[in-house]
């Protein structure tokens, strides 16, 4: 997998009830064809990322089939997870 792009926004809590900043992150995402996850119709990552000093992390992703909008029922392996949190780090934190 190879994050080729995103789009970011802040999301805003209207009840005050969360701490830190959250930001909803649309990755794009470019996937070998000998791979189960890809898709001729292209794929992109829905991802929360919560940048809170330690505890930065994505708390919640998904993958989503670019041109149906389709949910796929996949999860990331635990270095794409990792290539995930990593690029959100050095990429969405300097927006």
């Amino acid at each position: 997998m190879i994050i080729t792009g995103h789009t970011v926004e802040e999301l805003k809590d209207p009840t005050g009830i969360l701490v830190g900043s959250r930001y909803e992150v649309l990755l794009s995402i470019e996937v070998p064809e000998d791979d189960e996850l890809h898709s001729e119709q292209g794929l992109y990552i829905k991802a929360i990322y919560v940048p809170n000093g330690p505890e930065t992390r994505i708390v919640q992703h998904q993958i989503i089939e670019r041109n149906t909008e389709s949910i796929l029922d996949f999860e990331l392996e635990e270095d794409e997870e990792v290539l995930l949190l990593d690029y959100c780090k050095t990429h969405i934190t300097q927006e």
